[in-house]
């Protein structure tokens, strides 16, 4: 058992069978009374994020979560594969583990997966990544005072938006947290 004063940014807290990553904290020590720490935490199965406060000196159980190097190899209907890079052996997560980041998921990419226990929690991409666009509408100038965006398909199916000048054919790099383009990059 630890402590409030092992409370760090990621840490992973079992609290009431749930697993909660401290997204941030807060050690607290007022004028009047005792010191607490307050913290923001994420549900790492159902991504809700609640406030919690905790006294000074409070026990809590902190879960050890081990984040390994994984290929991805393919997708098998509602379910995908990876490949340990250490040791070679595959693994097979449901899309409920792999949530958002099929959208930006391209065979032979590494990616890093959380597991505790042996169980997978969920799967980590670097913060961008470059797809290519495979389909878009022509852009069209017209006269708007602002710049003017249009809907794009990636080569694994997402849709976003991009700026008009862009191209089908065109690498673009797009944020994996929100699914947003970043910008068009050049081979």
């Amino acid at each position: 058992m630890a402590d409030t004063s092992d409370i760090k940014n990621g840490v992973v807290l079992n609290i009431d069978g749930q697993l909660w990553q401290i997204i941030e904290f807060q050690h607290v020590k007022p004028g009047k009374g005792g010191a607490f720490v307050r913290t923001k935490a994420k549900n790492i199965m159902t991504g809700k994020v609640v406030d919690r406060t905790y006294n000074a000196g409070t026990k809590l159980e902190i879960e050890t979560v081990d984040r390994r190097d994984f290929q991805y190899l393919y997708s098998d209907g509602e379910s995908f594969v990876f490949m340990d890079t250490a040791d070679y052996d595959q693994i097979t997560l449901p899309a409920s583990v792999v949530g958002d980041a099929a959208n930006f998921m391209l065979e032979n990419q590494n990616v890093q997966i959380a597991l505790n226990n042996g169980n997978p929690l969920y799967v980590e991409l670097p913060a961008s990544v470059v797809l290519e666009v495979t389909y878009t509408e022509p852009g069209l100038q017209g006269d708007r005072s602002s710049a003017g965006t249009k809907p794009a398909t990636l080569e694994t199916g997402y849709e976003l938006q991009v700026p008009l000048f862009l191209e089908t054919g065109t690498k673009v790099k797009v944020d994996t947290r929100t699914g947003d383009y970043l910008g068009r990059v050049n081979d």
